[in-house]
């Protein structure tokens, strides 16, 4: 898929090229864990049974989001590790990274809402996609976070 410049791949961990996994990890922990002077455990064991979403421009990472599957019940899918590369700021991409995100979601979770945990400043943001606030405000590696879900609504629920 293409839109404004950019492709969208959207793959299980296994299909990455050693090259491109470094990439999107590298990404990850330089924006996480440097850029945010959190240290923290980035690789959570959580990657092995996820879809990786990114934006590529040309072959450069743009952009990459992590996307879990819902585990029984009513449970909802994840989307996490939402990351816009230092480089691509300002281009607007954390809004067509979630539009991405949400649609893989819908169409590869059809029918469960989408939960996550949005650093607290980011609420409005989050909001502005349909999420609300479904936790009070608590730390998470001394950053302030809140559980955000995404209700299913008819036009997703089939």
């Amino acid at each position: 898929m293409t839109g404004d410049g950019y492709t969208v791949d959207v793959r299980g961990m296994d299909e990455f090229s050693p090259r491109d996994l470094y990439a999107m990890l590298r990404l990850r922990v330089d924006v996480f864990v440097v850029e945010q002077t959190c240290p923290y455990p980035e690789l959570d064991g959580k990657d092995l049974d996820a879809l990786h979403l990114r934006l590529l421009l040309g072959d450069e990472l743009a952009a990459s989001a992590r996307l879990r599957p819902p585990h029984g019940g009513m449970d909802a899918a994840r989307i996490g590790r939402v990351v816009v590369s230092p480089a691509h700021r300002g281009k607007r991409l954390g809004e067509k990274l979630m539009a991405e995100a949400i649609a893989a979601c819908e169409t590869r979770f059809p029918g469960r809402p989408i939960a996550l945990s949005a650093q607290s400043h980011l609420q409005r943001f989050y909001k502005s996609f349909g999420f609300l606030p479904v936790s009070g405000e608590y730390l998470e590696d001394d950053i302030p976070h809140v559980d955000m879900q995404r209700p299913v609504t008819a036009q997703t629920a089939g």
